[in-house]
């Protein structure tokens, strides 16, 4: 990537229409903080606004490779729900129903979060809280739509969802093979472009300094007397306390690389569309669309009429690759268009003139990670698995209460204090992760081919659970 803002506006969609992306000044020399931040997407700078919320004498010096939302935070389908990468079902499996309860509860409280703390900023950010709609499309997929509103009830966390059948459905959005549909109101839409370019200039106005175009080579912890530091290539930023705040990009920096699992998830957008069109497809909601296939599709309609289509497959790349040139991938980019007409027939025929990408961030335990170790002086968050818009404002308070001595209310969040286990060495990482992509892909067409739901005791199934 150059210092030219035409090369980050190629990044996104979301980048090209957040404003100006002149790179702020890179480090110059060794320099020294309270708190120093390893990236500047929404992890990294919500930590910051909370820090200097609670404390704005703070010397808060955030590091960006690149630019600020150059990551996920820049790149993501726009989707700010009540999620991290577990179900609620299995968060109640594996912590208990009250954990599971708890999590799901200060996540919801978060959307709306969002949207107040932008207000409070100035961030015309586009925050529309519209709901979810999770769309069984073919008889194979509604079993697991009814089955994800049985879990919600039986946690006692169903109150506002509805089961929409075929009829109902298309009153809000005619779907093609849209056969039931479970709505949940707990969530919105939002431009994350904006929205990340704006909490860097809030954070900037709170007295934090953000260095972009500044890699960090290695987290250096407390050694003795030593205070933890970045090391960079244009010196230290030696502090107080250091906060890891990278996601997929950890996959690239020393003593973090088995972290996280960075798995690409790409994105095709269309032309904006006319409201001819739209009144055959209806969507007049906003709703944030996805279905229950293992190959994961998201969809939004954007505030300027356009509709924005996600999904994984694009291959895992070989010791955890992160590159630019991964970002595009035209065979996915094809089957995401074609998979657009499948959903929309009447849209057949409309322009695409956007294609982007980027790794999502996989913890082996499928659950995010929020930590502070005061011994050696880091904090950390990551592995949001793609649900970071949300849970990354949920990471931010917590690290500030954690680090400000207030974090009792957080303990029992089964994400705070704990690293999970590290994903396997390769090749056995690069070996499974291919065979695991081909199994679910395997899974998703023969429900397609038959009708009939999988059956959860595949192998692939098993794996995956979460």
């Amino acid at each position: 990537m150059t210092a030219d803002p035409a090369a980050y506006a190629a990044v996104s969609h979301w980048l090209a229409d957040a404003g100006d992306l002149t790179p702020r000044a890179p480090l110059d020399g060794p320099a020294d903080a309270d708190v120093a931040v390893l990236g500047a997407g929404f992890t990294g700078l919500w930590t910051a606004r909370e820090l200097l919320r609670r404390d704005p004498s703070l010397r808060v010096v955030v590091l960006e490779a690149e630019i600020a939302g150059y990551g996920a935070s820049g790149r993501n389908g726009a989707w700010c729900v009540a999620g991290v990468g577990m179900t609620a079902g299995e968060l109640a499996r594996r912590h208990g129903a009250g954990a599971a309860r708890r999590v799901v509860t200060e996540l919801r409280d978060t959307v709306d979060e969002v949207g107040r703390a932008a207000a409070e900023e100035g961030i015309d950010a586009g925050f529309a809280r519209t709901g979810v709609l999770r769309v069984a499309r073919g008889r194979h997929e509604v079993p697991g739509v009814r089955a994800a509103l049985a879990t919600w009830d039986r946690l006692g966390l169903a109150e506002g969802m509805a089961l929409l059948d075929r009829d109902e459905l298309a009153a809000r959005v005619r779907v093609g093979r849209g056969e039931l549909a479970l709505f949940d109101p707990h969530g919105a839409v939002l431009h994350p472009g904006r929205l990340v370019r704006g909490l860097a200039r809030a954070v900037e106005a709170r007295g934090a300094v953000i260095h972009e175009r500044t890699p960090v080579t290695a987290v250096v912890g407390r050694r003795g007397r030593a205070r933890p530091r970045l090391r960079t290539a244009r010196g230290d930023v030696t502090a107080d306390t250091v906060v890891v705040a990278g996601e997929a990009w950890l996959a690239q920096l020393p003593g973090w690389r088995r972290r996280v699992l960075p798995v690409y998830s790409l994105i095709v957008l269309t032309e904006p569309i006319g409201e001819d069109r739209w009144a055959e497809v209806g969507w007049a909601g906003r709703e944030l669309l996805s279905s229950s296939r293992y190959t994961v599709d998201y969809l939004s309609r954007t505030a300027d009429g356009r509709i924005l289509f996600g999904g994984r497959g694009a291959p895992y790349h070989f010791g955890s690759r992160v590159e630019p040139a991964y970002d595009r991938h035209e065979a996915t980019h094809a089957t995401l268009r074609a998979q657009f007409t499948d959903w929309f027939p009447a849209l057949r025929g409309v322009r695409f003139t956007a294609a982007w990408g980027g790794p999502v961030g996989m913890p082996r335990t499928w659950l995010p990670s929020f930590t502070a170790d005061p011994r050696t002086g880091i904090a950390a968050a990551y592995g949001y698995t793609g649900q970071g818009v949300a849970a990354a404002n949920l990471a931010g308070r917590v690290l500030a209460d954690l680090l400000t001595g207030a974090g009792e209310r957080w303990a029992d969040l089964p994400m705070v204090g704990r690293t999970p286990r590290r994903w396997e060495p390769e090749p056995v990482r690069w070996l499974a992760v291919r065979a695991l992509q081909r199994a679910l892909q395997r899974l998703d067409d023969h429900g397609l081919a038959t009708g009939r739901p999988p059956t959860g005791r595949t192998l692939a199934e098993r794996l995956t659970r979460h």
